[in-house]
């Protein structure tokens, strides 16, 4: 049963795959049977449309919940029993979303290009840049979940350097690469619908440049002594 499900395992180092049976008590041995016990409960649960039972999506959930299988299946009971309840939210979930499009090409969010040390994707935004007659907070949260990979942290460098490494970040957030391209992300999902000629690429990089001098001028020894 190892060999079937090595699969679910493929592409990890050895050193994730120990990090996972230390601190996930992920056991290439049992995976299987961690994933069918979790599947045996959905039949608990009739009024919940489980959409995907599979062993990569389950397995999913039993790392979020260090494959404790009650906890995993009450986890995934609630994600798809928030998607039956909030159907509006899931209609014509795809890039191409007329909504979900602007947000991704505004940059809500953006995924960096680099994983950090450990191969985890980092999910960024902008908040101050969101324009609320442009972007609704029900297509950015769509985009984000759409993203499916999120990592948001606040503007406390030193807290996000223990976390990442800064030859992982881009330049705002105190790292070593060259500064975020807003539009990576909505480029990788759009493919060849994305235009990043598009007037609010221009006005994020006006109300950009903006902040960042207007913080410069708050942060004067004139402005200090005030």
């Amino acid at each position: 049963m190892r060999i079937v499900m090595a699969h679910l395992q493929a592409g990890l180092s050895a050193d994730t795959i120990e990090k996972a049976r230390l601190e996930l008590n992920e056991n290439p041995d049992t995976l299987h049977q961690d994933i069918q016990q979790v599947r045996d409960m959905v039949i608990t649960r009739p009024d919940i449309g489980f959409l995907r039972t599979d062993d990569v999506f389950i397995l999913r959930f039993l790392r979020a919940r260090k494959f404790n299988q009650l906890e995993t299946f009450k986890l995934l009971a609630q994600y798809f029993q928030y998607r039956q309840q909030n159907l509006d939210m899931f209609q014509n979930f795809k890039a191409d979303d007329p909504g979900i499009k602007r947000a991704l090409m505004d940059g809500f969010p953006g995924i960096l290009e680099t994983p950090d040390q450990y191969g985890r994707k980092i999910l960024i935004l902008f908040a101050s840049n969101w324009d609320q007659s442009r972007n609704s907070f029900s297509d950015i949260l769509r985009a984000i979940l759409l993203s499916l990979e999120i990592f948001l942290h606040g503007n406390n460098l030193n807290s996000l350097h223990q976390l990442i490494y800064p030859e992982c970040l881009p330049s705002e957030f105190g790292g070593t690469l060259p500064p975020y391209d807003m539009g990576m992300w909505a480029r990788t999902l759009l493919g060849p619908d994305y235009n990043d000629e598009t007037e609010y690429t221009h006005t994020y990089n006006a109300l950009h440049v903006r902040e960042t001098i207007g913080r410069s001028n708050r942060d004067s020894p004139e402005n200090l002594m005030k």
